[in-house]
Parts: C-alpha cells; sequence; structure tokens
C-alpha cells in the first residue's frame, strides 16, 4: 500500500514541478498584482504603473542579453560595468551631438563584449572568469574616463529619457521591441537555432559544422550592447553620468530574471517572455517591500527566497 502511495505521489509531484517550471513565475506575478491592488494603496493608479514600467525596463533590455548568453551555456558578469562604461562615455562625447555619442557608446561596448567572446571562444577562457575580469576593468575604466557624477544637459538625451508615444515612455517601448526581436531570433531564425545547439551541447555542435566561435562572439557582443543600451536609458533618464553607481549589481538582477523565467543555466534553452516576467517578478516584489516601509535588507532576503525557489522548481529540467 505504501509503495502504491508512493507512485502515485511521485506523477503528482512531477506534474506540479513542470507546471512552476512552465508557469511559475507568471503566477508569482499574479500573486503580487493581486496582493498589491488589495493592501497597497493607490497601487492600481497610472502614475504607478507607469514608474513601474520604466524601473523595471533596463533590467529587463540587459536581461535580455543575460538570456541569450545563458543559452549557451555561458555567463556574462560584465554587463554592469558596460551600463556605467555607456554612462561615462555618454558625458564625455555628448558635447558633439547625441547620436555620434551613441556610437561611440557603441564601438565600446563592441569591444567589451568581442573581449568576453574572444576570451571564451577562442583562448577557452570560462565565462565566469572571462567576464568577471571585464567587470572589474570595464567599471575601471569608467571611473577613469568620468571620475565623479556629471549632470548632463542635453535635449536629445532628454527627450530620449523622459519622452513618450501615445503616452508609453521610450524605455518601455524600447524594452517592448528588443524583446520581441530577441524572442523572433531565438525561436525563428538560424541564429537562434545554432545558439541552443551550442548551449545543448558544443562538442556535438562542433562536429556538427556549426560555427560555435563565431556565434559564442556574437552572442556577447549582443549581450555588452544590449547592456550599454540600457546604461545609456538609464543615464537619459537620470540626466546625470554616475558611472559609481550605475549598473552596480545589475548582473545579479538580470541573472535572477533569466533563471526565475525558465531558462536554466545548462544552456540549450532561452526563454524571453519568462525572462521578461522574471524582471517584473522582482521588480513588483521590491517594489512592494519597499511601499510597506521594510528595509532593504529584506528585499535582497526576498530575492534570495525566490532565486531558491526557482532553482528548485528547475531540477531535472536540465536541457532539452
Amino acid at each position: 500500500m505504501a509503495e502504491a502511495a508512493l507512485r502515485t505521489a511521485s506523477p503528482d509531484r512531477t506534474r506540479v514541478l513542470q507546471w512552476l517550471q512552465t508557469y511559475g513565475v507568471y503566477a508569482g506575478v499574479a500573486l503580487l498584482l493581486v496582493v498589491n491592488i488589495a493592501v497597497t494603496p493607490y497601487f492600481l493608479s497610472a502614475e504607478n504603473f507607469r514608474t513601474q514600467a520604466v524601473q523595471v525596463a533596463p533590467v529587463i533590455i540587459v536581461a535580455i542579453g543575460m538570456a541569450l548568453v545563458i543559452g549557451t551555456e555561458g555567463i556574462d558578469l560584465s554587463v554592469g560595468a558596460v551600463m556605467a562604461l555607456a554612462a561615462s562615455v555618454t558625458a564625455l562625447y555628448l558635447g558633439y551631438g547625441l547620436l555620434p555619442a551613441l556610437l561611440v557608446v557603441a564601438v565600446f561596448a563592441a569591444a567589451i563584449g568581442l573581449a568576453n567572446g574572444a576570451l571564451v571562444a577562442l583562448v577557452g577562457v570560462q565565462p565566469i572568469v572571462a567576464t568577471l575580469a571585464l567587470m572589474v576593468g570595464g567599471r575601471g575604466l569608467a571611473l577613469v574616463l568620468l571620475p565623479q557624477l556629471e549632470d548632463l544637459r542635453n535635449p536629445g538625451l532628454a527627450s530620449l529619457g523622459s519622452g513618450a508615444v501615445l503616452g508609453v515612455p521610450y524605455l518601455i517601448l524600447v524594452a517592448g521591441v528588443l524583446a520581441l526581436l530577441a524572442a523572433f531570433v531565438v525561436r525563428r531564425t538560424t541564429f537562434g537555432r545554432q545558439l541552443l545547439a551550442i548551449g545543448d551541447s558544443r562538442p556535438a555542435a562542433q562536429l556538427a559544422g556549426l560555427p560555435v566561435r563565431r556565434v559564442l562572439i556574437i552572442v556577447y557582443v549582443l549581450c555588452a550592447l544590449l547592456a550599454a543600451v540600457a546604461g545609456v536609458l538609464a543615464t537619459a533618464r537620470l540626466q546625470a553620468s554616475d558611472p559609481t553607481s550605475l549598473g552596480n549589481l545589475m548582473e545579479l538582477s538580470a541573472i535572477t530574471a533569466v533563471v526565475v523565467g525558465g531558462t536554466p543555466l545548462t544552456g540549450g534553452r532561452v526563454n524571453i517572455a519568462g525572462t521578461v516576467a522574471g524582471a517584473v517578478l522582482i521588480q513588483l516584489l521590491t517594489a512592494t517591500l519597499i511601499k510597506h516601509d521594510l528595509p532593504p535588507s529584506w528585499t535582497q532576503i526576498a530575492q534570495a527566497i525566490v532565486i531558491v525557489c526557482a532553482v528548485y522548481a528547475a531540477r531535472g529540467r536540465g536541457k532539452r
């Protein structure tokens, strides 16, 4: 009787874990929305939703790039440093015009991504080690270029940070468009299939003749460029360049969003919709605790609990 009960319970437990793996992040977002509607004053106001969306947009953008990297069974710890570097370079070259400044930012970011990709794909350095080096070096370079906070006064940059289309801020539009593009690339393009194949098994991808090195380099360059976009948008929103604090712990926020959203750290799978939902979940959780006057330490504890739950639910998910 006991053995029969265990056999019955095991499939039920498996189904619950599978449901959590697929829909848990969306259920978490829905639960937080319901709780906030019930207990948080003025939560349903349009201004509150606008504020939450604007705050989470840079995290979504960075997390999209992180999801692509993790899909190859890699990791990128340098995204926060790239954001800080984008802020410094924007401040230094904004006098030449917004477009030239953005082009220089793109060059710097691509260089960081190229260095990360080359170390991983060509030299064979472990991704966590390669990107850790660029995390430290990139942040140092940002502080060398601009050692302190600097206010920025540029109409184009101000419009980028505060402008809107039909009431929807540019930051939200950019994050949404990038998420849709990333989902299309992963699901519908040869590059996306190659990316997933490499994450599933790099030796098998090499034996199949896939351009493993090229794909890995491109993925790290894309991740760095997305981090730079987030850095520019955050700088535009603040109307100030602050490389000392911009992007701090952003790599952890992005990894959390990716893992909670259902992308396994073992690679071979990328869930862009889940990544966006994961970022929203973390933002709602943080905002809920802040609105109820809980100290920041509780926010960190709550995020840690969410990560542990996500990792537990992901057990056995592995690769495709």
